[in-house]
């Protein structure tokens, strides 16, 4: 994208979620309200939301061994998150640390969650941090909360090739235990889980959110409902999951499970939204999805029945007061994103914004 280097400015347009007219001036980077003499109009005529969010999401993380990628390459996903509007992404785990890209004022911001924390041979080789005893999970945990912005990100399932199906990594009191840890260095927790067994002691031990959730039943909504955990379905990675039956035909127990997940998927995240466990948007980008798909997980999350407004705000507003990061708002950071349509209507709109504002500049 081009930047456009101008201050003070100004954008007008119709907001969302309340559908008014609205206008901004941006001032050293921030949103103001009030008029500014010489501002230069930059938008107007159209449809403006705050900066998009990406809620699972991974910067530094490639299809490669080890997963690990450059830092030049992770900034080409970041800058690949903004041009299409997503400027808060929640990094749910990556092995290169990318903490320096925050000194780059043209990328999106980034709330990190450290590396995965696993057990070793239980998940991606050299993705996670691996805990040979699992008695040490609690400090481990309390480690990678220190370095990251206030998630931890555990892998709660993965497949056991001694018994060749998914399971559980972790015993429910060293769970409790390490969740404990993590909220007492002020970091929330979440996990990567696909199927059923590993939820119930997940959610009773007090974790903060739940990562893809295809396994989730009757019972375990109820419990998500009671404990106010949230979940990130990634609906448009879950489309990966016959492709990884396939591939592991040396197990038939555990390829069989995953058909049987991916089956399943939408009608269990959707019954998951009707009994009113938050939900939002993220699209495991890294690895094997490409960044820049925010629209597609917005229209992903439209057919499980979210309302086109509601959907958009899974990846917008909502997220944003989820992970604690303001809107449009009067002395707020100037994150903001601009449309000639309205982007309710869906990916083919979200994905070709007219103006990226972040940090009060603005690309085009």
């Amino acid at each position: 994208m081009t930047v456009v280097v101008s201050t003070p400015l100004h954008v007008r347009g119709r907001s969302l979620p309340d559908e008014q007219p609205a206008e901004w001036w941006i001032v050293n980077g921030l949103l103001s309200s009030e008029p500014v003499r010489g501002a230069e109009t930059i938008f107007e005529h159209g449809w403006m939301v705050p900066g998009l969010v990406d809620a699972h999401c991974h910067v530094g993380l490639g299809p490669v061994p080890g997963g690990a990628v450059g830092l030049e390459e992770a900034a080409a996903q970041a800058e690949t998150e903004r041009d299409v509007g997503a400027l808060l992404l929640r990094d749910c785990g990556s092995p290169t640390d990318t903490r320096s890209l925050d000194d780059r004022a043209d990328l999106p911001r980034i709330i990190r969650a450290g590396r995965h924390v696993a057990k070793p041979k239980r998940y991606l080789a050299g993705y996670a941090v691996d805990v040979e005893d699992e008695t040490h999970l609690p400090e481990i945990v309390a480690e990678q909360a220190r370095r990251g912005d206030g998630w931890v990100k555990l892998v709660g399932d993965w497949i056991d090739r001694s018994i060749g199906d998914l399971a559980p990594l972790w015993d429910d009191v060293i769970l409790k235990k390490a969740i404990d840890a993590a909220h007492a260095n002020g970091a929330r927790v979440t996990a990567h889980v696909f199927g059923e067994d590993a939820l119930p002691g997940l959610i009773s031990a007090g974790i903060d959110c739940i990562e893809h959730g295809t396994g989730l039943t009757d019972d375990t909504i109820a419990l998500m409902v009671q404990h106010g955990t949230a979940l990130v379905p990634t609906l448009i990675n879950l489309e990966n999951f016959p492709g990884i039956a396939e591939s592991a035909a040396k197990y038939p127990t555990y390829a069989a499970h995953m058909r049987d997940l991916y089956q399943r998927s939408y009608p269990r995240v959707a019954a998951a939204r009707e009994a009113g466990v938050p939900i939002y948007a993220g699209t495991d980008a890294g690895s094997t999805i490409a960044h820049g798909r925010i629209g597609d997980e917005i229209d992903a999350l439209h057919g499980i029945g979210m309302s086109p407004t509601d959907a958009l705000g899974a990846a917008c507003w909502n997220a944003r007061a989820w992970l604690g990061r303001p809107g449009l708002a009067d002395g707020a950071p100037a994150d903001l994103v601009c449309y000639d349509d309205d982007p309710r209507r869906g990916a083919a709109v979200v994905n070709q914004p007219a103006l990226v504002i972040l940090r009060g500049r603005a690309f085009r």
